[in-house]
């Protein structure tokens, strides 16, 4: 054998880096480790982040401060699975707080995370993919991008995890995302009901908690109720509220209950597997108070159908609810009221709750402390009155009046809303309207015409038009210094409130007084303007209009051209000549105070002496003024001097709160007060009386009206032939009249030269003084007529129908013209 030889040791190679061991105690150097190329270094760097991370939501802040997000975001797709897995960890655990959530928005991270939910993945990145997720889908822009990504659909393959803390963090994720209706759709369409419906049988209440909250939001949407269905969810629903052990699910198993009763295919569908008897049994024998109070919740939901109130009361639900009203629990009484309120919608049940004297207790409620229960005995009893008068005298009964008038001044703005629509329903009966407004009803719904609430302006408006129906009312009204703001409310942008407060006016301008008060406020140029809108008019505003013209000849003539023979004038009358709608018509004082100018004259009627002096006296006074003129004379008096409410002074209360009523009511002593007064018109009465005298005793209609149409026409300048009208000068006889008056006002009676309008005029108002029916209409260039309705005797036998004739008093006096015969289209134009 050869001799042994030593064997030399092979030298190291250059090029490699002997293994070194790091150990930082710094998050910024683990930060700095993530833009390793090591594989070993990263995975350590991630897992070092997640640790610190865990400890609290500073570190998170910490880290995010020290660039750790964009790095962590590149690695969660790392090729390497253990640095991938330490990333989504990482991430997973950071991305709960809110700033990194700001931070991740411009990383456009969603796709990556998502991806990462695949079944390849292992368990512990689902659980922190899952948690990543679910921290992120509060927020709506990260929900939109989650369904727009499709990550709806691993999630809901998640839900079948074998992992508890995957499926928990997927049903709160889902859970988050099913806040946007969009995707609540979408959870039914990828199948996810039957999963989550498994998850009811979770052993960690968590998970059946989240899971039971989804299927209660998803519900909501009508197809998903079908797919619920279709599912057997109810077999599992019903399952749960019948076992004790899981009481803690009933609450939430009702509201999706709640949900699915909206329709009849689902109600009928409980019906058949015994539900309705299950749920009014629990209602009645549930010892936990919210899931009592869900209960009934889902009966006042399911009681939204027609169909199903009837059921409901076959199954006599109003003995249930009788007898929650009793309970101690507030939450569960508020829920009882409620579904009172929605159970009285079918007519028979309200009888019923009378019958069983539910109507007391509920009225008792309205003294509770809680505000929400007030309001919800409120609801209960305006489901109960609607259209129910011996439910509204029940109320009555039970001194319920006075405790809903209180309401009306309640903080909880909904106990007023329904407090007023009980005392609207109610109102309707004269006895109870009485108590109510002895309870001071109309000062505190005055106040509530001062709300910017629209609810509680549309039941205030509501109930002072139902209160307002008779004098005594509109009275107080007055003096509470209520119209002024019902008639700035029809300014109000709400179509229902501009609806309301336009019924509300046309119900108080019944009232000749009211209606003054009510143009004095600036209700006539408001209505003129909304009725003059397409888009605003409604009928009650036409109906309201047409009320205060109503109350006021002189304004209606002016504004319309037209007076029916049913408006009859009365002295005080005048006309300015034709206004346009949407204009306001100067009064009599105004046009007194005028200079004297060059355009039309207003032709003023007065034929009854009247002092210079208004006044006032003891007890036997009469309300109108001395010359008996209602709307025309008052309102020349007051329209240009009275001063809006808003802008009185801090005077007397009392005295401000009886400043409507005592200008027209007697006053225990002889008080003088100075006023302008139209001048007494000598030759107008005159002509009164001769019509009297000669015009009443004759027999014949048509002679009447022929022999009034030669005394018009005798008085203004006899017939004249139509080639001569023009020299017929009347412009300048009137002209004469109003400077020897100084005035640009001329009395009817002092015209001797009278053209067509002036005549039609005066035609007018001798018929309204002797009964003869009669219309007058304006016409263009100073054209006027009147048109008067004849029934002639039939050949054969009884009376034709009465016919339309326009009566001539220019040209051949007396003569009768079939309206729209060629004869009477010549007269009335040019």
């Amino acid at each position: 054998m050869g001799k042994k030889v030593k064997k030399e040791a092979e030298p190291f190679s250059k090029d490699v880096f002997d293994p070194l061991p790091i150990e930082s105690k710094t998050a910024a150097t683990a930060v700095l480790m993530l833009s390793s190329p090591e594989e070993e270094v990263l995975a350590k760097a991630c897992e070092a982040i997640h640790k610190f991370a865990e400890k609290g939501d500073e570190n998170k802040t910490s880290l995010m401060c020290l660039g750790a997000i964009e790095p962590l975001s590149r690695l969660i797709s790392h090729e390497d699975k253990t640095v991938r897995r330490n990333a989504v960890m990482a991430l997973g655990i950071m991305a709960s707080n809110n700033e990194v959530k700001k931070c991740l928005k411009k990383l456009d991270v969603i796709p990556a995370v998502i991806s990462k939910l695949s079944p390849e993945e292992n368990v512990v990145v689902h659980e922190f993919a899952t948690l990543c997720l679910t921290s992120l889908s509060v927020d709506f822009c990260y929900k939109v991008q989650i369904l727009e990504h499709k990550g709806l659909e691993p999630l809901i393959q998640l839900l079948s995890s074998p992992d508890p803390d995957v499926k928990k963090n997927s049903v709160e994720c889902i859970f988050n995302l099913v806040q946007d209706f969009q995707n609540r759709a979408a959870v039914q369409q990828l199948n996810g009901l039957p999963p989550l419906l498994e998850l009811l049988r979770s052993e960690f209440p968590v998970i059946q908690q989240l899971a039971l909250r989804t299927i209660e939001n998803i519900t909501t949407d009508s197809e998903t109720r079908v797919a619920f269905r279709n599912v057997q969810g109810f077999d599992r629903i019903l399952e749960i509220l019948g076992t004790k052990e899981f009481s803690d699910l009933h609450e939430g198993t009702l509201k999706v209950i709640s949900n699915c009763l909206e329709d009849s295919q689902s109600m009928q569908l409980i019906q058949m597997m015994g539900g309705l008897e299950q749920l009014l049994q629990f209602v009645g024998t549930s010892t936990l108070p919210e899931a009592q109070a869900n209960a009934v919740k889902a009966i006042a939901r399911m009681a939204q159908s027609g169909e199903n109130r009837k059921i409901l009361h076959e199954r006599n639900v109003e003995k249930t609810l009788t007898d929650l009203l009793m309970q101690e629990n507030e939450s569960v009484r508020t829920a009882a009221c409620q579904a009172v309120a929605t159970v009285s919608k079918n007519l028979s049940s309200r009888d019923t709750f009378r019958s069983l004297d539910a109507i007391k207790p509920i009225v008792q409620l309205l003294n509770s402390e809680g505000s929400e229960l007030r309001m919800a005995a409120a609801e209960a009893l305006s489901g109960l009155t609607n259209d129910n008068n011996l439910n509204a005298y029940a109320i009555h009964d039970a001194e319920g009046d006075k405790l809903l008038v209180q309401q009306l001044r309640d903080s909880c703005t909904g106990a007023a809303v329904y407090a007023a629509s009980v005392l609207t329903n109610m109102a309707s009966q004269e006895e109870l309207r009485r108590s109510i407004l002895a309870h001071e009803a109309m000062p505190a719904l005055v106040e509530l015409l001062h709300s910017t609430d629209n609810n509680i302006l549309i039941s205030a408006t509501q109930a002072v038009a139902s209160l307002a129906c008779d004098a005594e009312a509109r009275m107080e009204l007055r003096n509470v210094g209520g119209l002024s703001p019902l008639v700035q409310l029809l300014k109000s942008i709400n179509a229902e409130i501009r609806r309301n407060a336009s019924w509300a006016i046309s119900v108080c301008a019944n009232d000749e007084i009211t209606a003054l008060e009510l143009c004095n406020a600036g209700a006539l140029e408001i209505l003129q303007e909304i009725n003059l809108s397409p888009n605003r008019n409604n009928k009650f505003s036409e109906l309201a209009l047409q009320k205060l013209l109503d109350s006021n000849m002189s304004l209606k003539y002016s504004l319309t051209g037209h007076l029916s023979a049913s408006d009859i004038t009365t002295d005080g009358f005048y006309d300015p000549g034709q206004i346009r709608m949407g204009h306001q018509v100067p009064t009599l004082e105004e046009i007194s105070k005028q200079v004297v100018n060059k355009h039309r004259a207003t032709i003023a009627v007065n034929g009854k002496p009247l002092d210079q002096f208004i006044t006032k006296e003891p007890d036997d006074c009469k309300q109108d003024s001395p010359t008996e003129t209602t709307a025309s004379s008052v309102l020349s008096s007051k329209r240009s001097s009275k001063t809006p409410s808003k802008m009185k002074g801090k005077g007397n209360k009392e005295d401000e709160k009886r400043k409507d009523e005592d200008e027209y009511k007697p006053q225990p002593e002889m008080v003088v007060e100075e006023a302008w007064s139209l001048p007494y018109d000598a030759a107008f009465h005159n002509l009164v009386k001769e019509a009297v005298e000669s015009i009443t005793p004759l027999q014949d209609v048509v002679k009447m009206y022929t022999a009034l149409a030669m005394l018009v026409c005798d008085a203004m300048g006899g017939q004249v032939e139509p080639e001569k009208l023009h020299d017929f000068l009347w412009e300048l006889h009137i002209s004469e009249l109003k400077f020897e008056a100084c005035s640009n006002i001329v009395l009817i009676g002092k015209i001797k030269k009278g053209t067509y309008f002036h005549r039609a005029l005066l035609y007018k108002v001798l018929a309204d003084r002797i009964g003869l029916s009669c219309s007058l209409i304006r016409g263009e260039y100073n054209r006027a007529w009147n048109e008067i309705f004849i029934t002639s005797p039939k050949k054969t036998y009884g009376y034709s129908q009465p016919e339309c004739y326009i009566i001539d008093l220019m040209h051949q006096p007396g003569n009768l013209m079939k309206s729209n015969s060629p004869a009477a289209l010549a007269y009335h134009t040019i």
